[in-house]
Order: C-alpha cells, then sequence, then structure tokens
C-alpha cells in the first residue's frame, strides 16, 4: 500500500529504553509505561494535546484492565475526548499501528494521529479459558508468553525452529551467523558511545513513582550483555545439530514507543527544523509453514514495489532481527550490504517487547538517515505466525 500525504516530525518520535524481560520493569503494567512515558514525551515536546483527534495503540500482551486499553490510556495523557483501535499484530504490530494511523491522515490532512505501542513480556498472564464440557469442566491454561513462544498453533514448531529451516535453505554456517552477530553488537556500540549520543536525542527515560516518593527511573537499555567472539563460538546450538544459539537470536524485553502522525505540512511545523519523516509505503507478507525469517525479505519486496523503489536506492536498512537468520536471508536474497543494516543496533541485540519493537527500530532508522543528510530507508521485521511487515520512508 501507498501513502501519498503522511509524515513524521522526527522530533516527534521516542523510544523507552528497552529492559531484559523479569529486570526493572517486570512488575509495571505496560499500560503505566505508555502512559508515562508518552506523557513526558509529549510534555517535553510542547505538544498540544488539543489537537490530537485519535489514538491508535499497539500490544500483544494482556494486562491489567487492557480492555479499555485506548480510551484509558487517552484519558491518562489528558486527552479524555478521543480513542481509537488497539491493534495486536504480534512483532509487525508497530507497522501496522502507523499504516492504521496513515490512512487516516491520507482521508483528512487535518488529522493527528497518535500513535502508542507498548508491552510487557515479563511476568506473563496466565489465562484459564473454561470448557463446559470437559471432564468436570476442567479448563484449559495458557501462560499467554510463554506457550506462545514455544509452538505455533498453525505448525506446531518454536520460532527457533523457523530459523533453522531458513538457515538450511540459505546453507548458513554457524561462523557466518556469529560473525554477523558481532556485526550486530559491534553497531549497537556506536550508538553507546559519547554517553550514548546517538540514543539521546530519542530515548525517552522511563519514570514511574514508586511509592513513598520513590521514581522508579530507567534512562538506559538494560540486560544487554557485552558480546565476545570466542564466547559466541562457544556457544551450543538450541536445537541438535543446528547452527542458531542463544547468542544469535534476541531476548524478550520490555519497553513502549510512540509518534506523531500527520501530513507533510504539518511534519515541517512541528519538526522545528530537525527534518521530516515521509512515509511512503508498507507491505505484508506471510511465509511459508515454519519459514517465519523469510517473510520479511517479502514484506520489504512488496513494500518497495508499492513504492516503487528498487532497492539500489535504499540507502539504509533496519530490521527486527530476532534472529541473525533474518539479515542473512534478507542480504542474500536482495544483495543488500550487511555494513548498511541497523547502523545503531538492532533487536537482536537490545531486545525485543513486541509491540514496540518495530517502531523503536523506524526511530532509529530516521535519525541514521538524517545524520547522514537524508534519504530512502526500509524498515523490516518477521512476526508470528510466520508473517512479516516492512515500511519504505524517506527522511527529508
Amino acid at each position: 500500500m501507498k501513502f501519498e500525504r503522511t509524515a513524521l516530525p522526527i522530533a516527534h518520535l521516542w523510544s523507552s529504553p528497552f529492559v531484559r524481560w523479569q529486570g526493572s520493569l517486570a512488575d509495571v503494567s505496560s499500560l503505566d509505561v505508555a502512559a508515562a512515558v508518552a506523557g513526558d514525551a509529549l510534555a517535553q515536546r510542547q505538544v498540544d494535546r488539543a489537537a490530537i483527534d485519535s489514538l491508535v495503540l499497539g500490544s500483544t500482551i494482556p494486562q491489567l484492565a487492557s480492555f479499555y486499553g485506548a480510551p484509558w490510556l487517552a484519558a491518562r495523557l489528558e486527552m479524555p475526548g478521543i480513542s481509537g483501535p488497539h491493534i495486536a499484530q504480534a512483532c509487525a504490530t508497530s507497522v501496522a499501528c502507523l499504516v492504521a494511523a496513515a490512512h487516516q491522515v491520507e482521508g483528512d490532512a487535518d488529522a493527528l494521529p497518535l500513535v502508542v505501542t507498548t508491552d510487557r513480556t515479563s511476568n506473563g498472564p496466565v489465562l484459564v479459558h473454561p470448557r463446559t464440557r470437559a471432564m468436570g469442566g476442567s479448563p484449559v491454561v495458557e501462560n499467554w508468553v510463554l506457550d506462545n513462544f514455544a509452538a505455533d498453533p498453525n505448525t506446531g514448531k518454536a520460532m527457533v525452529a523457523t530459523a533453522e529451516n531458513v538457515a538450511r535453505d540459505g546453507a548458513m554456517s554457524r561462523q557466518a551467523l556469529d560473525e554477523l552477530t558481532m556485526l550486530r553488537w559491534r553497531q549497537y556500540e556506536q550508538a553507546l558511545a559519547d554517553d550514548r549520543a546517538l540514543q539521546r536525542p530519542w530515548m525517552q527515560a522511563v519514570a514511574i513513582p514508586a511509592g513513598k516518593g520513590k521514581v522508579l527511573r530507567v534512562e538506559a537499555d538494560e540486560g544487554v550483555h557485552p558480546y565476545d567472539a570466542a564466547v559466541l563460538a562457544a556457544l551450543k546450538p538450541v536445537q541438535p545439530e543446528g547452527v542458531v544459539t542463544f547468542g544469535s537470536q534476541t531476548h524478550p524485553a520490555d519497553g513502549c514507543a510512540g509518534a506523531l502522525v500527520c501530513s507533510p505540512e504539518r511534519a515541517r511545523k512541528l519538526s522545528g527544523g530537525e527534518g521530516i519523516v515521509r512515509l511512503l509505503a508498507a507491505g505484508f507478507a506471510r511465509a511459508a509453514k515454519a519459514e517465519m525469517p523469510k517473510a520479511a525479505t517479502t514484506a520489504a519486496e512488496r513494500a518497495l514495489e508499492a513504492a516503487g523503489i528498487p532497492i539500489g536506492d535504499v540507502r539504509l536498512v533496519q530490521t527486527h532481527n530476532p534472529f541473525a537468520v533474518n539479515d542473512l536471508w534478507f542480504s542474500q536474497r536482495t544483495g543488500f550490504p550487511l555494513e548498511r543494516m541497523n547502523p545503531y543496533g538492532c533487536s537482536l541485540v537490545y531486545g525485543h517487547p513486541q509491540g514496540p519493537t518495530g517502531l523503536r527500530g523506524i526511530v532509529e532508522l530516521a535519525h541514521a538517515l538524517r545524520a547522514q543528510g537524508g534519504g530512502i530507508g526500509l524498515f523490516t521485521g518477521c512476526a508470528a505466525g510466520d508473517t512479516g511487515a516492512a515500511m519504505v520512508l524517506r527522511v527529508e
């Protein structure tokens, strides 16, 4: 799908730090995190909240009272007169939310939707599904996070199995995946240089009252362990005779991200000279059974085709890559250099809270392009159910 008149003001894009699951945010509702972070982001940017006319909420893991998700969050953000859709599409949620907001702007140039994506993989809820006709009415008990990590109900396969299938199809060696993982770590290290100089313009700290006058404050990613080539090489594969290790795959995390979506004219006024992101096209895809990493590449190809842009015109690519396999498959199929992907880090290294993962990637991509003078960028990533989502954009 192609967009003609939708943009994001770069100064009005943000992401919280991502915190490895069971860390500092483990006992905080993702909606509480979203309310605190988005509220601070809007206040610091002096956004006129009365001008925001809808809220698109993206989250994939139920929280207490999330049945009221979008209207409740809007009220907590001091915008009690608005609401909007609540979207859950696994790790494709961020792209789906931006698409929903973009459609509003495409239809009404005066629209100003706010996109907020948030999730907490920590302490996943346990759902009890009643079964009237079961023996004694015994229920089915589902651990929302762990059970769905363990297997896709359509295939019976775990996500790591999909990575092994694609690695096999791409004739990927263990060494190649480890080398790519080390490259991604070095790129992330660059974002941490000079007291996180590359992250500070967009990373919005989490600051939540913690009782007795205390504040729970998280200013930087937590739980990211330094990578070492020798340590990577010593790790055993997750599956027997496989090539994917716990080092070449991501970890679950908690966090949130946000963006204002509007017309290019309005974005320029809001940006304060910092530039805008033009949304050009989006694409969604589904791979064959148990081949999830391939879907990110197919989605990217569809988005590029919709935008009418060849891969050779793309300056930088940002990916949601739960496995190093994802990036290697993308590079094999498109010829795009691995070194021009994920210049400031990626979810392989800093983790993924599902709902906000894609939006953080788009925020990083926008700032990386701005640092290089603008140009065309591509975000893409895979998602549960052997699906993928991509967004083509241009920074001006």
